[in-house]
């Protein structure tokens, strides 16, 4: 049976600056930076110490913007208190394409790394 997710890979172009964003602006804990063959090994871990992201030099093209509608995530961290966190990411330099907002699953916003990357971010067991 699985128990859950351990890691997630998010591809970056930049993980010197992928490093800066994801410790210093989103609070994660550095749990690896070091060469692996003729590339770079880097990970860091969620402030709960739940799941590992894995930031991955990207081969390819950025992200596609989203199309109208609501933009979409195919990740999504929560937040004690979702109102707080974005505004104390958003002072930190934290870009929101989406701001918090209700919708009838509940309250849901969206954040966007330096490299084109969202991420949904939701309250806590919802």
């Amino acid at each position: 049976m699985i128990g859950g997710v351990t890691q997630v890979v998010i591809g970056v172009e930049d993980q010197d600056r992928a490093k800066v964003f994801w410790t210093q602006a989103l609070g994660f804990e550095l749990v690896q930076d070091a060469p692996y063959g003729r590339e770079r090994w880097l990970e860091v871990r969620t402030p709960d110490g739940a799941v590992v992201v894995v930031l991955d030099l990207r081969n390819g093209p950025r992200p596609a913007a989203p199309g109208p509608g609501l933009p979409t995530s195919n990740v999504s961290f929560y937040a004690e208190d979702l109102q707080q966190t974005y505004r104390e990411l958003r002072a930190r330099g934290v870009e929101f394409p989406q701001p918090p907002v209700e919708q009838p699953f509940g309250w849901w916003s969206l954040f966007e790394d330096p490299d084109g990357n969202r991420f949904a971010l939701v309250p806590r067991g919802q």
